[in-house]
């Protein structure tokens, strides 16, 4: 039975695939979701000689589990925010606004799209790592399983966040500046590549209140041996506790996200869009 929800979903699903292959054919798109993957994984190459305090695990070992924690993250909020704020500016939402059912499909779209781009970027990295470090290795299907449902929980967790800020950002251009700094300090404290262990205590709660904190810990459950669990707060990858932050991350985000989705779409018309374009051109 074809309902108009249903059509809607799956005008989304296919254009969250042809999204998809206009990235993977982007030098632009291929460049701003890879490039900085790119620069990490150099950096993790030439830490492979130096080991983690206290143990015979190299650094590149722990980084790049951090690194697929990262991007996880990067697409959640950083991608959204960006791609959300520029196609208000463009018109994009307008155009799905005036379509039956539009939003929706708009919407499935992009997180066809945003969740098919981590996954790719993921499952480079971990080739990457099998490939050209030494002692890496992933165990048997409950590991698989913890990296996809560290990723699909690390989206829900973190694309309402970006959603707000793209409503709320009015330039496009200055998305990335205004996230930038934030995204920087919760990267830094989160044990994305230190042991957030040797943190004063206090920090370490700021690290546990962030999820990016809690998808690198999944990550590294899955890809480091138990040994390295003697760095970790609580000596436990607490898988339980993962999932059960993230969701509910990704439930108060939802539920902020979807009030200041609707108001932006409710301001949105012809006038404004022609305003931003206006407004671009002189900046541009």
């Amino acid at each position: 039975m074809n309902t108009p929800a249903l059509t809607a979903v799956r005008a989304g699903l296919a254009r969250g695939l042809a999204e998809f292959r206009h990235t993977l054919t982007s030098k632009e798109d291929l460049f701003g979701h890879f490039g900085m993957v790119a620069v990490f994984i150099v950096a993790a190459m030439f830490m492979r000689g130096q080991n983690v305090d206290g143990t015979d695990i190299p650094i590149a070992n722990m980084w790049l589990p951090g690194l697929m924690g990262l991007t996880v993250i990067m697409g959640g909020l950083l991608t959204v925010a960006s791609v959300l704020a520029t196609e208000r500016e463009d018109g994009t939402l307008l155009r799905a606004k005036a379509v039956p059912n539009g939003m929706t499909g708009y919407l499935v779209g992009k997180a066809v799209h945003i969740l098919l781009v981590i996954t790719t970027l993921v499952v480079l990295l971990i080739a990457v790592a099998l490939l050209l470090l030494d002692g890496f290795s992933m165990g048997g299907p409950a590991d698989w399983a913890t990296v996809a449902w560290v990723v699909v929980l690390g989206l829900l967790a973190t694309a309402p966040l970006g959603a707000i800020a793209g409503s709320l950002i009015a330039n496009p251009r200055s998305v990335m500046a205004v996230l930038m700094i934030p995204f920087m300090a919760v990267m830094g404290v989160s044990g994305v590549f230190y042991q957030v262990s040797g943190f004063p205590e206090w920090l370490q709660w700021v690290a546990q209140a962030m999820p990016l904190y809690w998808i690198a810990l999944g990550m590294r459950s899955a890809f480091l041996p138990d040994s390295m669990l003697a760095i970790e707060i609580a000596h436990s990858w607490r898988l339980d506790q993962a999932a059960l932050m993230l969701s509910a991350w990704a439930v108060a985000g939802f539920l902020v996200a979807v009030p200041v989705l609707r108001r932006m779409a409710r301001r949105e018309s012809g006038s404004r869009v022609e305003a931003g374009r206006r407004k671009a051109l002189q900046r541009g």
